[in-house]
């Protein structure tokens, strides 16, 4: 088995048993073990540090991986010893300012929940230490060695945050000193990932910076403005919140969109399989093979996510029964953010054709537009509808983003990711919602949960398989089939 393939397998694993932890956390732990203003806190500060990462990394996490294997041995370590220096092009003015103007920007984010003054520091160390680890991560990837690095991203801080919340309802710890906690898990995590990179290659510091140093610099900032757009588009519904209503309202926010956020989970552990056949097809010019598996992704995701979709809205009832009343009202956030995580899906590898095209910088203009127009539709919305209004201005946002992607992709490729398989996968989740919408077992939530899945997959797949819909699930099905003993 091919390295590239061997580890795409191995970072499905780690990236599902992330989500996971995930899950437990956030939907069980967090919600019965943390007071609610103090998750909401928890909230904010992540969402807030993960916006400031792309700034504070400078982009070095992605011009690493871009410009690593065009240079020889000797000037590696030259360009290494840049990608060390970078990052503080964007960490010392943000510490300058936060330094001098501590007061201020404190007053103004606490102005609706003044507990949120006294963490601000805590975010600025939580982005710092997520920028890092995303530098050494990818310091990681260019020698071929992602497992690793995948497992301290998605696994390594959910586990270690289970045990502080298990560890603070015991009475432990405190309040005060879970948050030191949470904070130092994201510096240790970084601290564990360099180790680890530079076991792999130590730079041997050299400050006679490699040839190309511009166009580097010109691209890491430019990385930064679509790093920034995405993120934005990403959490910044979660950090606005916090200026328009009390911070107990962004762990409620929080749970919803991370229940809709699992529908996202077969696209990401695919992207990493078909973002390196993107950039292949894409070097040799093979724009019918790049229409292909442009279709063939679309399709495979938006059954995926269409079905966990449709699982997710119709068991939605029931899971809010294991959670805190508080937890409870979320169906709205849940739709809509679900609805655009489908979309997302839907359009396959569209962004890996886009961020390996020679059309990369006009995509981070649209990107920067359209996180401008999120931070609009949030402020003009929150204040109207509450936590429907930040997951609808995140609605529309995505929807738009994904509508002008899809037209420029048509545009300048001249192919898109729809075909009559598209359709028919559509009415088939349209007819499972509409069949399972009214049906509700009198058991137990779990087990209701249960019944209603697996009626649910099993007509899903039975009609997948019928009528033969998707050639990639039909040929997994069939292999699946046929190790089925069968009685003579």
């Amino acid at each position: 088995m091919g390295v590239v393939l061997k580890q795409s397998i191995q970072n499905v694993v780690v990236t599902y048993l992330g989500f996971l932890f995930g899950a437990v956390n956030t939907l069980f732990l967090y919600t019965k073990i943390l007071p609610d203003e103090y998750y909401g806190l928890v909230t904010f500060i992540l969402a807030s540090g993960a916006i400031l990462m792309p700034v504070m990394a400078f982009g070095v996490h992605n011009t690493l991986v871009k410009f690593y294997s065009g240079y020889n041995e000797k000037e590696k370590d030259r360009f290494l010893s840049l990608m060390l220096l970078v990052p503080l092009l964007g960490i010392l003015p943000l510490a300058l300012i936060g330094f001098v103007w501590y007061d201020s920007l404190g007053d103004w984010v606490s102005q609706v929940n003044p507990m949120v003054k006294d963490y601000l520091w805590y975010v600025f160390f939580v982005g710092l230490a997520m920028a890092f680890f995303e530098v050494f991560y990818s310091w990681c990837k260019v020698h071929m060695k992602s497992v690793f690095g995948n497992f301290m991203k998605e696994v390594f801080a959910r586990i270690c945050v289970s045990v502080l919340l298990l560890l603070f309802y015991f009475d432990v710890i405190s309040l005060d000193v879970f948050f030191k906690c949470l904070v130092g898990i994201y510096l240790l995590r970084t601290i564990i990932i360099q180790l680890y990179a530079f076991k792999l290659r130590f730079p041997k510091i050299n400050f006679n910076f490699p040839k190309g140093t511009r166009e580097i610099l010109s691209y890491s900032f430019l990385i930064i403005l679509g790093g920034s757009a995405a993120l934005i588009l990403l959490e910044i519904d979660k950090v606005m919140l916090n200026q328009f209503i009390s911070i107990e309202n962004v762990a409620y926010y929080g749970v919803s969109v991370y229940i809709a956020t699992v529908i996202i989970v077969p696209s990401r552990a695919m992207h990493q399989i078909t973002y390196p056949l993107t950039a292949e097809l894409l070097n040799a010019g093979d724009i019918d093979g790049l229409g292909k598996l442009y279709q063939k992704s679309s399709l495979t995701l938006f059954i995926a996510s269409g079905i966990l979709f449709v699982l997710i809205i119709l068991n939605l009832t029931d899971l809010y029964q294991m959670l805190p009343e508080n937890y409870r009202n979320g169906f709205t956030i849940v739709f809509l953010i679900g609805l655009a995580k489908v979309m997302d899906s839907l359009l396959g590898n569209i962004n890996s054709i886009l961020y390996n095209s020679q059309y990369y910088k006009t995509v981070l203009i649209f990107g920067v537009c359209l996180a401008g127009l999120t931070i609009v539709l949030n402020l003009v919305l929150i204040p109207k509808l509450g936590l429907e209004g930040a997951a609808l201005a995140s609605f529309v946002s995505i929807f738009i983003f994904n509508v002008v992607k899809l037209i420029f992709v048509k545009m300048k490729f001249g192919i898109t990711p729809f075909t009559g398989a598209t359709f028919k996968v559509l009415a088939t989740l349209i007819l499972l919602g509409a069949l399972f919408s009214f049906l509700q077992f009198p058991f137990h939530p779990i087990l209701n949960i249960a019944i209603k899945s697996a009626l649910i997959i099993i007509m899903f797949l039975g009609i997948l398989y019928r009528f033969n819909l998707s050639e990639d699930v039909n040929g997994i099905l069939a292999k699946w089939l046929k190790k089925i003993p069968r009685s003579e």
